[in-house]
């Protein structure tokens, strides 16, 4: 798939005029993600004491305690908001790569595939408002959002601006196209025409719009604002994908070594410009930003930079990329989830050579959960159908299973202390993570009586607890004689100021709320 081999260098033509009223900065230079300030991450409402907790003097803080209860990893899959596989319903090219004779039984197939936890669609511009003043979604969608909801599960979604394997009509509306310039796109000279051949033969792939015009300006900000009041904050989707320049919205038009701004600066602001209206109307909704370098040069890593610094996630749209993308997703903030789309091959998985006994859809799950993604693509690269998809399964469903039980975050109360001080009772709550991401948010924890009264709320520190690690908190019950036995912990994650129930990732016995009762369960020695 040579459409993401985006790094050598390009060249601005200069065809329009400027305008600005979001400044212009340097490009963000590459650099390693690991302790690099992108600031400490979303707010930490109710922080709980977090430790340390010594018995002993003269550094005591708590009397004497004791372990009255464990939890061990449950090997079921565990869903929640913030993580899951993920089937694609529609994505380079719309219905057209759902191989199916009935589209809508299709989608009903593919809603109901049970390994996915979560659906995408990916509908261009020109679907979805055909005309200015309101959305217009098509009737696929419709059934699509009415399915995810009978169903329970959550939606990712991009819109394109330029869809490049669109053959049958451009991805802007032409109430756009017929107000706005274009600029023809021209082959970069260092690459192959044959590896962009589908490009080129695509009339509606060889050029941009002058993203910069103030009419592009006003109708963007406008669909913005009407997706957000369709989309912003609703429960059931799980995040938005940052608009991006050119093809897909990926952040680039390789093979074409232009872009339609006259210079770099005017590629920068018009995008800064861009993204400042998507963050600020999808205020409840995490935006997901490619990490795509910026093989364009537009300025996406201005605006990759701004999406981490105001705590929104990012994505990839293949695992196996540039090492640049990789040091991004490994070594992400803690808070920031990750999606990866990875396409799984069309054709039978019997028709791919395996290699030292691996096959090519086992080495891509492996390197997806290497960089601790919280989301994974369930997607037959055009060829989408849940009958290939289960196919796949059949062949190979160890590796499936395994990223489907371990994906994004699994947190769980490990070790519980408990300890009484001038009669009041105390808890230490050491909380773990079995997943391979950390928690995408802030992770809340509620210690409830059998009968749901609240008797302490709080929440750990962003990002934690971290995978393979314990993050330990206190909780000080509020009335005395009160006993630990018998109450309840609840768990909910945080997002932009929307809370989530999480299901705690245990093999002990859950309330059918996900909330675990607390019960001695074992001697343990302290």
């Amino acid at each position: 798939m040579k459409r993401r081999d985006f790094l050598k260098s390009s060249v601005a033509l200069a065809t329009a005029a400027q305008f600005g009223s979001a400044s212009a900065h340097a490009i963000v230079p590459a650099h390693n993600w690991g302790q690099y300030d992108f600031g400490s991450g979303p707010p930490v409402s109710d922080r709980l004491n977090q430790g340390p907790f010594p018995q002993y003097p003269p550094d005591a803080v708590i009397p004497t305690d004791e372990v009255v209860m464990t939890t061990t990893p449950s090997e079921d899959v565990v869903p929640g908001y913030g993580k899951g596989l993920i089937t694609y319903i529609t994505a380079d090219m719309g219905t057209e790569e759902i191989k199916s004779d009935s589209i809508p039984q299709a989608i009903e197939d593919l809603v109901r595939f049970p390994l996915g936890q979560k659906l995408y669609i990916r509908p261009t511009w020109r679907e979805i408002q055909p005309r200015p003043g309101k959305l217009e979604f098509p009737e696929y969608l419709k059934l699509v959002f009415e399915l995810a909801k009978k169903n329970d599960k959550g939606i990712g979604m991009r819109v394109q601006m330029s869809a490049p394997d669109y053959w049958h009509a451009p991805a802007l509306p032409d109430f756009v196209l017929e107000k706005v310039p274009t600029v023809d796109l021209v082959m970069d000279p260092h690459e192959s025409p044959s590896e962009g051949a589908r490009f080129l033969k695509n009339p509606y792939s060889k050029y941009q719009p002058r993203f910069d015009h103030p009419f592009f300006q006003q109708a963007f900000k406008e669909l913005i604002e009407q997706l957000a009041a369709e989309f912003n904050g609703k429960p059931w989707v799980e995040f938005i994908d940052t608009f991006l320049y050119g093809f897909w919205g990926e952040g680039h038009t390789w093979p074409f070594g232009n872009s339609p701004f006259p210079d770099y600066q005017t590629a920068e602001r018009t995008w800064i410009q861009m993204w400042e209206v998507q963050q600020e109307n999808f205020s409840k909704t995490p935006l997901a930003t490619n990490t795509q370098p910026d093989f364009s040069r537009v300025g996406n890593s201005e605006v990759l930079d701004r999406s981490v610094r105001s705590n929104n996630w990012i994505r990839s749209d293949t695992i196996f990329i540039e090492n640049e993308q990789i040091e991004a997703l490994s070594n992400r903030p803690p808070w920031v989830a990750a999606v990866i789309e990875q396409g799984i091959p069309g054709q039978a998985p019997d028709k791919l050579t395996s290699h030292d006994g691996v096959s090519p859809v086992d080495d891509m799950i492996v390197h997806v959960m290497d960089v601790g993604a919280n989301y994974w693509s369930l997607w037959n690269f055009h060829q989408i159908s849940a009958q290939n998809l289960a196919a796949y399964y059949r062949a190979s469903p160890t590796w499936f299973d395994r990223i489907n039980r371990r994906i994004g975050y699994r947190v769980r109360p490990s070790f519980i202390w408990s300890y009484e001080d001038n009669a009041y009772q105390g808890l230490i709550i050491g909380f773990a993570n079995d997943g391979i991401a950390g928690v995408p948010g802030v992770l809340r924890v509620t210690v409830e009586s059998e009968d749901g009264k609240i008797l302490k709320s709080g929440c750990l520190d962003a990002g934690y607890p971290l995978p393979g690690k314990i993050r330990q908190a206190q909780f000080v019950l509020p009335d005395r004689g009160t006993k630990w036995e018998g109450l309840k912990l609840r768990a909910e994650i945080e997002v932009k100021g929307i809370r989530y129930p999480v299901r705690w990732a245990c093999q002990q016995k859950l309330n059918d709320d996900g909330t675990l009762s607390l019960r001695a369960n074992g001697r343990h020695a302290s």
